[in-house]
Order: structure tokens, then sequence, then C-alpha cells
């Protein structure tokens, strides 16, 4: 965890970003609810309590930045709120359609985007695979 958030600041500070304690706050949350995906609703109210008159506004406009510079992944989704995560390596999420957890499954990626662009002269700025399904807990609920 604390190379994470090593990473992350050391990222911040080649990004030309200022290390302020709302930026360093949204950091501690993003790294500590990394198996979360958390929400900017759920960053907020966290970091809001390290502090105080940390707007929301912030938070939305910091987690912007962060991933406009390739700090953070921001995982948009039509049917639920988007998501922030601090592991930008190409992994594979797996999304619960009944309770709205994400969480990374660490395996190799079926092709690389290196061997993408070897065979066929794409190069891929971003990669984002996701399973949507049902966790163990939303299966147990179900059946």
């Amino acid at each position: 965890m604390k190379d994470r958030k090593a990473t992350l600041i050391e990222k911040l500070k080649k990004s030309g970003l200022k290390l302020t304690p709302q930026r360093r706050a949204i950091i501690d949350v993003l790294i500590e609810n990394t198996p979360l995906h958390p929400d900017a609703g759920l960053i907020y109210q966290e970091a809001r309590k390290r502090v105080k008159g940390l707007s929301l506004s912030t938070v939305y406009y910091t987690l912007n930045e962060f991933s406009k510079h390739g700090m953070i992944k921001t995982l948009e989704f039509d049917r639920m709120e988007n998501r922030y995560e601090g592991n930008t390596s190409d992994h594979l999420n797996l999304v619960c359609i009944g309770c709205g957890r994400i969480e990374d499954y660490g395996k190799p990626l079926p092709i690389s985007s290196r061997e993408v662009e070897k065979q066929t002269g794409f190069r891929p700025h971003e990669v984002r695979f996701e399973y949507h399904g049902y966790c163990k807990e939303c299966l147990g609920r179900i059946k």
C-alpha cells in the first residue's frame, strides 16, 4: 500500500501538480479503498474526515486531474456512478451487476496491448477489460 501511495505522489509531482492537503487526503482514500474502486461520493466522505472544508467539487476536479495525468483510471459506466482506481496497469475488472462491487482479477490478459500493436499497427492508449456478472454474495442471494 505504501508503494502505491509513493508512486501516486511521485506521478503527481512529475505532472507538475502540488501535493496539497486535499490531494494527499484523496490519494490516501484511493489507496485505502483500492479493492472497492470507490466513487466520488465515498472519496469525498472519507477525505473530508481528514481535511475539513473539502468540497465535493474539489474532489471531482482532483479526480479529473489525476485521471488526465494518468495517475488513476476513471471507470465510466452507463448504469452506475463512475468509479476510480489507483491501479493503472492493464488488468481485468470483475463488475457485479447486483451490488456494484468491482474487483481486480490479477491473471494475465488474453492479449497484451504490445501484441495488438505488433500485429495490427494500432497503438492502444488505454486498455479496459471487464467481466459483468454476480459476485459470490449476490449469487447466494439469487439462489
